[in-house]
């Protein structure tokens, strides 16, 4: 039996508009020991994700929301500490869908054990794992991208848009990126290779998105939408393909503002459609291979931004997410 305590992070109440501290309970409970068939783990890797304020809504989703004094459903990466699972030995590294908590106790459904040689284990929350996997599905199956087109992503500085970004640029097409400051565009054009990047802060999306792309968007992958939507929107090429992705510019919104330059879509006889990575579940394989090769030929750059800190520390670090103060992957690694 583990004599450790567990803490826990469980939702308190659903928040309208934005979260704040008040929806969040701080609980810690005794760490359960496994049963057969069953192993522990101690949670080292926390990922945050903007998807996570859309499980805290009670409407109907992809997802079923997380329920009021429920853990917080998160990815993670454990440690395992004892083991009765064949599957699971005692130091390995499992990455799944394990909850806010500093300990786990999993029959090991949906845990991918993961090899720390192949890349850092936080890769694994990232660009190895579900914002890679929905930027490479996205872009390639849903976007279907053809070599030598002009794409464009919005979000472009976050986990799944430097991905979009890096792999179109992989697949030989010209890219633009849309993210917020300065700083965060000379990333994506000085160490991600990014063709150009427009600084949504600094003016009129739409021009500058008419200056760097006059022929029109081939593929926009939208990250964000509100009004960066509809500033692509308005500069699709013939035949464009629109990947909705999310729309982090909305989620905490009471009144989300739909596109008003839909009409488009009709014009340049394009394609808009939204999708959502669990239903590619069976070929992460195939995505996992390709970009792993890409990320070890150097193709690809790992962006993450890592906070060290305590499962006490999830919901303040998850506000960074909507703030926008995040460059590549958001990950809290617990000390």
């Amino acid at each position: 039996m583990l004599s450790a305590e567990n803490r826990q992070i469980r939702l308190a109440r659903r928040p309208v508009g934005e979260i704040g501290p008040e929806d969040w309970e701080h609980v810690t409970e005794p760490a359960a020991a496994p049963g057969e068939g069953r192993f522990a783990g101690r949670t080292r890797y926390l990922s945050l994700d903007p998807a996570m304020r859309g499980w805290l809504d009670d409407r109907p989703s992809y997802l079923p929301p997380v329920g009021i004094g429920e853990v917080m459903r998160a990815g993670s990466v454990v440690e395992v500490t004892e083991s009765n699972h064949p599957g699971f030995a005692i130091g390995d590294l499992v990455a799944g869908l394990f909850g806010v908590q500093e300990h786990v106790v999993s029959d090991g459904k949906g845990a991918v054990r993961i090899d720390p040689a192949l890349a850092s284990p936080s890769t694994f929350l990232g660009a190895l794992g579900s914002p890679g996997m929905t930027a490479y599905f996205g872009l390639l199956d849903v976007g279907a991208l053809k070599e030598g087109e002009t794409v464009v992503v919005s979000g472009a500085a976050g986990a799944v848009g430097s991905m979009v970004g890096q792999i179109a640029k992989a697949k030989g097409c010209r890219v633009v990126g849309i993210a917020g400051g300065a700083e965060k565009c000379a990333v994506l054009t000085d160490e991600l290779g990014f063709d150009a990047a427009v600084d949504y802060r600094a003016g009129n999306v739409r021009k500058a998105l008419r200056t760097l792309v006059p022929d029109g968007i081939d593929v926009y992958f939208d990250n964000v939408g509100g009004e960066i939507l509809d500033a692509a929107l308005a500069c699709l090429a013939m035949r464009a393909r629109v990947v909705v992705c999310g729309a982090i510019s909305q989620y905490n919104a009471t009144d989300v503002q739909g596109p008003s330059n839909y009409l488009s879509l009709l014009v340049r006889r394009a394609r808009m459609e939204g999708f959502v990575v669990f239903d590619y579940a069976p070929r992460y394989k195939e995505a996992a291979r390709e970009l792993g090769g890409w990320i070890a030929e150097g193709r690809i750059k790992v962006l993450e931004h890592v906070v060290r800190g305590t499962v006490d520390d999830f919901p303040q670090t998850l506000q960074m997410l909507f703030r926008g103060e995040n460059t590549g992957k958001l990950v809290l690694e617990l000390v």
